[in-house]
């Protein structure tokens, strides 16, 4: 679980990682730390609000997630696929890539497609290509501010992030309690507490 809440808290294909050529500027400071706790709990519950809205439901049913993606559940050059992105390549024609290591042995155990027909989602498949995860954006993607939410490929939510600028994202457990804010290679909790610190922003 850990392993892929990080995916949604580093890789997030708006600001993919794996893509640095991108820079984007903008006037939204950051100063979770020497904010009133007021002001942190206000914007912690308006982006929540954003991104759950009322809705108690959460998840896909699976045959329904399945049937929206039925196209993709397969990714059919997964070794054309694999190989590029196993050598670090991130783009192709039709889609931008990335890979998935693990750290020991240090070997590709996924990648992702983000196909630029179809931006506002992202793949996320095994090493044969079966789809493991789907991230769907919403709609004024890719520009901000905008939100993300993932979905196992049973349907289930993983998490979700609000993305105020291209340094700042916001995320939320499934159940829409708050994890974290990341800026930049930072993430703070509620209390503005540094919790966790990422190596490849």
């Amino acid at each position: 679980m850990k392993k892929i809440l990080l995916i949604l808290g580093i890789l997030i294909f708006g600001n993919f990682v794996c893509a640095e050529d991108t820079v984007l500027t903008g006037g939204v400071t950051f100063d979770w730390v020497n904010m009133e706790q007021i002001q942190r709990d206000e914007a912690i519950q308006n982006y929540k609000n954003i991104i759950f809205g009322n809705s108690e439901e959460t998840n896909y049913d699976k045959k329904e997630l399945k049937e929206k993606y039925k196209e993709y559940l397969k990714d059919t050059d997964y070794k054309t696929h694999y190989r590029l992105a196993n050598a670090g390549i991130k783009e192709t024609e039709n889609a931008r890539l990335c890979a998935f290591f693990a750290e020991r042995p240090h070997v590709l155990y996924m990648y992702a497609l983000q196909y630029k027909n179809k931006p506002e989602r992202v793949f996320y498949y095994t090493p044969y290509g079966k789809l493991m995860y789907v991230d769907e954006m919403s709609e004024n993607y890719p520009n901000f501010p905008y939100y993300s939410k993932q979905y196992r490929i049973n349907g289930n939510m993983v998490g979700a992030i609000y993305f105020t600028d291209k340094d700042t994202q916001y995320t939320y457990e499934p159940d829409g309690k708050f994890k974290g804010v990341w800026h930049l290679e930072k993430m703070f909790d509620n209390k503005a507490k540094l919790i966790m610190t990422r190596t490849n922003w």
